[in-house]
């Protein structure tokens, strides 16, 4: 039985016909030996059947030599070969594609060039891993590019990450967090085109955003382009939250955007450019690759966790929520099995619920360690797709607390945080949810308006 592979976006089988009626075909027993190599082969691994097509295309590229039969019939073997191995399988017209899988849109693009990637865990093409991918189609991989928690995913929150070389590949790995937040011309002066690929989840203060504006003014600054991977948004279905005001802005918050935008990295790399908020006005010569059969609607569960301590779709949905508790005396979580999904202080009365934190990797040093926090689970209670801030949380813990203990005890973070003073303003003045979301409207209203120019999908 015929194995059929599905992997192939349809971008990269126009590629192919193009350069065929170009070029010319391959002789048929040779092009009929390696098709049957591809028939009988047992992976189907994304990265694997790109190098078996690629081999083809190669042999495709010295058809002058062969005369026009054999050309005839070559175009018959390759309708054949799309038809048996299901490059064009119409079945997943409906599957999400991020765009590092539409490889027929970029990688001619990297041919012939010294490559630099920024990517971590979540750069995946089916499961490969998106170095070990452009390496096995002979890209020549230069430099690896890591953000906050490293190449691997693995830091914790916060915690320096050291410039290496990848235990796998043996690839200088420099590292954009800490004080080197923004490649340096000696770190591009080797490189032709960069390739950004991680796994946003939609919220102002994910830093990931961060190491995009840097690396976008970086390549704008040396004349480097930049590809833009582009990648679903779980949480773009709804805008929500406070407007950035300039003097906080920071490496948790950079431009002014609510808190939840809406919008995939793709989509946001196009507004940093047309806003031109990059370092003296500069526009990044960028390209985006964007996701296939993707609405902001969509629901799309990620396949890697994007951060330690986002392990869950819910952990995802409550982020946006439940992160202004950082800067307060209250645990969500970190330092157990669920952070995110849950929160706590050792002074709460009573709720019926509580929890531990300890050390474990992601959390080294989580807040009340060793300590009886009474809490709330939010798995009880909360979707795992979420349509707004839920406000509730913070004036909860705060109406718990009281004065048994200081609630906000990092008063320039949660301002960073929020992206204003008044939310903690609000707060100590005993507002309630709806007084304070009616604040965030006018902002929100004009920031739709901007939105609306730079996005991809409807």
């Amino acid at each position: 039985m015929v194995k059929r592979f599905t992997t192939i976006d349809s971008e990269i089988l126009i590629t192919a016909i193009r350069k065929i009626g170009r070029e010319t075909f391959i002789p048929c027993a040779r092009f009929g030996r390696i098709r049957f190599a591809m028939k009988i082969s047992k992976d189907t691994s994304f990265n694997l059947v790109s190098q078996k097509y690629g081999n083809l295309l190669r042999h495709l590229q010295r058809m002058d030599k062969y005369p026009f039969l054999f050309r005839a019939f070559g175009v018959l073997m390759l309708v054949w070969l799309i038809n048996a191995s299901g490059f064009a399988d119409p079945s997943d017209s409906k599957t999400v594609y991020p765009g590092a899988e539409r490889m027929g849109l970029y990688l001619d693009s990297l041919k012939g060039k010294r490559v630099a990637v920024v990517a971590n865990q979540t750069s995946v093409i089916k499961g490969v891993h998106l170095v070990d991918t452009l390496r096995s189609l002979e890209i020549n991989l230069v430099k690896i590019f890591a953000p906050e928690h490293g190449f691997r995913g693995e830091g914790d929150a916060g915690e320096h990450i050291n410039s290496s070389f990848d235990e796998q590949t043996g690839i200088p790995v420099v590292s954009l967090y800490g004080n080197h937040k923004k490649p340096t011309e000696h770190d591009l002066m080797d490189v032709d085109v960069v390739v950004f690929d991680i796994q946003d989840v939609g919220v102002r203060f994910y830093t990931y955003l961060s190491t995009l504006h840097y690396v976008m003014e970086a390549c704008a600054e040396h004349n480097k382009k930049l590809i833009i991977l582009d990648r679903p948004n779980p949480n773009a279905h709804y805008v929500d939250g406070p407007i950035l005001e300039p003097e906080y802005k920071s490496f948790v918050g950079m431009h002014p955007v609510p808190i939840v935008y809406g919008m995939t990295i793709g989509e946001y790399a196009k507004m940093i450019n047309g806003e031109f908020w990059l370092r003296d006005s500069l526009q990044c010569q960028i390209q985006v690759i964007p996701c296939k059969n993707y609405t902001h609607k969509s629901t799309y569960r990620l396949p890697i966790p994007p951060s330690p301590n986002l392990k869950s779709d819910l952990a995802i949905s409550l982020y946006p929520s439940l992160c202004l508790f950082e800067a307060t005396t209250i645990s969500i979580g970190r330092g157990t099995a669920r952070p995110f999904e849950l929160y706590g202080h050792p002074r709460f009365p009573s709720t019926g619920f509580s929890f531990v934190p300890k050390p474990q990797p992601g959390a080294k040093f989580p807040l009340h360690v060793d300590r009886i926090c009474n809490g709330y689970d939010l798995a009880k209670t909360a979707l795992t797709r979420s349509y707004e801030l839920n406000l509730f949380y913070l004036t909860n813990a705060r109406d718990l607390l009281g004065d048994s203990a200081v609630f906000i005890d990092q008063n320039a973070f949660f301002n960073r945080l929020a992206g204003n003073s008044s939310l903690k303003e609000q707060l100590y003045k005993g507002w309630g949810p709806k007084e304070i979301r009616a604040t965030w409207q006018p902002g929100i209203e004009k920031f739709l308006k901007i939105r609306k120019k730079y996005l991809l999908y409807r």
